[in-house]
């Protein structure tokens, strides 16, 4: 690196192994506070990256390095220059020249209130053991729950549409017959007739600018697992043994815990935390969350191949379904700077299936959308109609799949469709039984570098 070419900061070097052989201040002392050794393997990670792309490549780099040293976020410009060809180091193999154009070293930002706030619903949101959602008034629209406990209220509320929540459960310290106002029963505790265990409540408000005047979103959250070993041996016992059944609710709770602590780490919610371990927790929370998956979609796999199989339709609307799906996976859209495009607050598509099992595969749909979408592109959630059935599509922007790949992306534990994201080569599969169960089906139609777009039909309304 001549220095007529550049003024530099700092310099450093690397070797023909991609070890950091020398290197001037702050990049010494960085490399040491992010774990590394001089010499040594490169502990910037970003910088070790574009050290190693730049030797393969035979290429000079010039990058934005970012990094955190414990205390403050460092961005660094830095330029890589790969040794000539036939050029050697005094230690004997070829590597990488660096030079430090910039380095800037800054506090890492606060995380806002309100992306506090959505980090902190999203946990929630994965922690809760029922669903179900109010209106205004706090009256229950839809609910939803798997817990065995909570079976008999999930009677009592379903058979009970347009009553207040509060008047299926018990809340602690309050006498009061009619519901208080949603700030005071957020974060309450409460006992649930037939439940062993003791939950907490939270209202998620929607709408804005006044919070609530949409309606609101009730999660109830239990103190612990639920688990009924004698229960569980009696079932099987009439009817065999059930796998995912049987293992969801003894898994499900303490992965749970897991990701929602990891989440916590992750977002800073306890305190300052290194990048490096941020990152670390990101990581537990994607593979929790991906186990989370696999155990529900073993638990649906043993639902749609049980015999007598049936899916309960009723008068639904498309799109108030698909605005949901969308809301509900926006925070992970946001993540990757994804936006969904959902169908319009005054759209509507009337058709005949099961609610919860349409929610269920649009679910599905647009999270493998944003899985395999490129960051800052868009996800479009359309409605239309066929004759005698209406449909929801649900297009992306990645990188859609060839023709081989589309006659075996709905085939059991198919994962070969699209490359990355993980996942347990279930979700489609599924979805497709559920939409053949409801009396529609489930279609693709995709061009390679142009994106897929997933289409599910069903009875139309009247």
């Amino acid at each position: 690196m001549d220095d007529s070419e550049q003024s530099y900061l700092a310099r450093a070097r690397t070797d023909a192994k991609d070890r950091l052989v020398s290197a001037d201040e702050p990049l010494a002392s960085l490399q040491r506070r992010a774990g590394g050794e001089i010499p040594g393997t490169i502990a910037i990670p970003e910088l070790r990256e574009q050290v190693r792309k730049a030797r393969r490549t035979n290429l000079r780099l010039g990058r934005t390095i970012h990094a955190f040293d414990g205390t403050d976020r460092i961005k660094s410009w830095m330029e890589i220059v790969p040794s000539g060809e036939g050029e050697e180091h005094a230690d004997g193999g070829s590597g990488c020249a660096i030079g430090i154009v910039t380095w800037q070293a800054s506090p890492p930002p606060a995380e806002r209130d309100d992306e506090a706030a959505a980090r902190r619903d999203a946990i929630d949101d994965a922690l809760a053991e029922l669903h179900a959602r109010l209106g205004p008034d706090q009256t229950v629209l839809t609910v939803h729950t798997e817990a065995e406990d909570l079976q008999p209220l999930y009677k009592r509320m379903s058979e009970n549409l347009g009553k207040v929540w509060t008047d299926f459960v018990n809340i602690e310290g309050s006498q009061h017959a009619q519901p208080l106002h949603w700030r005071l029963l957020d974060q309450a505790r409460v006992s649930i007739d037939g439940s062993p265990r003791n939950w907490t409540a939270r209202l998620i408000p929607l709408g804005a600018p006044e919070p609530g005047s949409q309606g609101f979103e009730l999660y109830l959250i239990a103190n612990r697992a639920w688990v009924t070993r004698t229960h569980r041996r009696d079932r099987r016992a009439e009817d065999g043994a059930s796998i995912g059944r049987d293992l969801t609710p003894i898994l499900r709770q303490p992965i749970a815990r897991i990701v929602a602590n990891a989440e916590t780490i992750r977002s800073r919610l306890a305190g300052p935390l290194g990048e490096e371990y941020s990152d670390y927790a990101r990581d537990i929370v994607n593979a929790g969350q991906h186990l989370l998956s696999l155990v529900d979609d073993l638990t649906d796999l043993e639902v749609v191949e049980s015999d007598g199989f049936r899916a309960a339709p009723d008068p639904i609307d498309l799109a108030d379904v698909a605005r949901r799906a969308a809301g509900i996976l926006a925070v992970r859209a946001q993540e990757k700077r994804i936006t969904i495009a959902a169908p319009p607050a005054d759209a509507s598509q009337p058709a005949t299936a099961e609610f919860r099992r349409v929610l269920q595969v649009l679910l599905n749909l647009v999270g493998n959308a944003i899985r395999y979408s490129p960051e800052g592109s868009t996800i479009t959630v359309s409605l239309g109609s066929n004759g005698s059935r209406s449909t929801v599509a649900v297009s992306d922007e990645g990188p859609g799949l060839d023709e081989q790949a589309q006659r075996i992306v709905f085939d059991k534990f198919e994962r070969l469709g699209r490359s990355g994201g993980g996942g347990s080569g279930l979700g489609l599969y599924i979805s497709k039984r559920l939409a053949q169960a409801m009396g529609g089906d489930l279609m693709i139609d995709s061009t390679p570098g142009e994106g897929a777009t997933f289409t599910l039909s069903v009875p139309a309304g009247s």
